[in-house]
């Protein structure tokens, strides 16, 4: 007879496979393609896990259970959005699996969830690809511009200065700071780009392939220059030639950086997305003084705003990264409170100087 406790384990084990299975079939009903077929098989294997726990309780199945908090979280989320915070989620948690350690859990549904874990972490990079520029530029757009703010208008209040003069600086380091992102982020992503261009093979090199003279082939010259040795790259063109497909044989010249623009984003997109995220955040503090507070009344509120928004941004980069959100969340916190710490005393000891 089993015991009390293993019975327990067990009910828990099948409810949260249930609903893991549930996540991934809702995930994948939002997706086409590959990724769908790859979410439906990790799906079957949940299932399979599932079918393990119902043999190991035979009858004593009772009542189904309720999945633990996270799992009904991440299937309510999976349900409602399907994106990549979901994946990144869903990584998290099969990196939390305890199959490893668990006697009742058989050695190939350890390795299911351990594989499962680089699949889904696969699935949560392309989607963190594809968001990775313009998405870079507005996260730190907005923390750039709360911190940034928090100090200036910390540090200008310090000093003694009236709320109104506080006011103008404020919205001044709104509008001067989000055209200093808004422009940097455009001439960064825009000369990635162009140095990706520059390093993109011609589009007219594929259509000169059939003119090439076999014996001399110059082909192996590209190979080699992109890493090959003499005889891999040899061997590799000869056979490139002998099965000619010029569209394919492009595709292999672009190489890896062909797909890069993608990830890097616009610049056009970078840019307005670093000046609204930056002139967001930078807004921030400025609310209580537009709002007509002043003094450590204004001081404290313009510091609670920023530091729920910095935990906000620092749960989203968590969860986007497949990171800790609570410890990624405190760290912006005091990064940020850190620097308008030091700006505030400084217009402290520079308002206490011109007194």
């Amino acid at each position: 007879m089993s015991s009390e406790g293993e019975l327990r384990r067990w009910r828990r084990h099948l409810a949260n496979e249930r609903a893991e299975a549930a996540v991934y079939r809702h995930l994948a009903h939002g997706r086409t393609g590959e990724e769908r077929d790859i979410l439906l098989a990790i799906a079957e294997a949940e299932r399979r896990h599932e079918q393990h726990w119902l043999n190991l309780l035979g009858d004593q199945v009772g009542k189904p259970r309720r999945a633990d908090l996270r799992t009904r979280m991440l299937g309510f989320l999976a349900r409602h959005f399907g994106s990549v915070f979901v994946l990144a989620l869903a990584q998290r948690a099969e990196s939390r699996s305890t199959y490893d350690t668990d006697v009742d859990a058989t050695a190939a549904m350890a390795a299911d969830e351990r594989i499962h874990l680089e699949v889904v972490r696969a699935l949560a990079t392309r989607g963190r690809d594809r968001l990775s520029g313009t998405f870079r530029a507005a996260v730190f757009g907005a923390n750039d511009g709360l911190v940034s703010n928090l100090a200036l208008v910390l540090g200008i209040g310090a000093t003694g200065v009236g709320a109104h003069t506080v006011l103008v600086t404020g919205l001044a380091g709104v509008l001067a700071g989000a055209l200093s992102m808004g422009a940097g982020e455009y001439v960064s992503v825009t000369s990635q780009r162009e140095l990706l261009e520059a390093s993109t093979p011609s589009p007219e090199a594929g259509t000169a392939l059939p003119q090439l003279d076999v014996d001399a082939n110059e082909l192996a010259l590209v190979y080699r220059a992109r890493g090959m040795n003499a005889e891999e790259a040899t061997s590799h063109a000869a056979n490139v030639l002998r099965h000619l497909d010029v569209g394919a044989t492009q595709s292999r010249l672009a190489g890896p950086d062909a797909d890069r623009h993608e990830a890097v984003g616009t610049g056009v997109g970078a840019g307005v997305s670093s000046f609204c995220f930056f002139a967001s955040g930078a807004l921030i503090p400025v609310l209580p003084y537009l709002f007509g507070l002043q003094g450590a009344s204004a001081v404290a509120v313009a510091a609670g705003l920023v530091g729920i928004a910095l935990l906000a941004t620092g749960i989203i980069v968590g969860l986007l990264s497949g990171g800790p959100p609570l410890r990624l969340a405190l760290r912006q916190l005091l990064i940020g409170y850190g620097a308008a710490t030091v700006t505030y005393l400084l217009g402290l000891l520079f308002g206490a100087g011109i007194g």
